[in-house]
């Protein structure tokens, strides 16, 4: 079995992609968001940071960021 990741850039295309899938021919995951990435990279962390940290720290940046504008 091959893996594909595919941008689909018409929503027809996506139509005929679950046309597929309903024939059994293909199957559709979802991709894995933020929370699946974190879960991921923490398991091979010793200091796992939360996600209101993480989101404290990007909020910071941010601001940081906007002031120097």
């Amino acid at each position: 079995m091959e893996t594909f990741r595919v941008q689909v850039a018409n929503p027809q295309a996506k139509v005929l992609l679950e046309d597929l899938a309903a024939l059994k021919l293909i199957t559709i995951q979802p991709s894995p968001g933020i929370t699946g990435l974190l879960s991921r990279f923490r398991n091979h962390a010793e200091a796992v940071p939360s996600l209101e940290e993480i989101t404290q720290e990007v909020e910071t940046v941010r601001s940081a960021r906007y002031a120097e504008k």
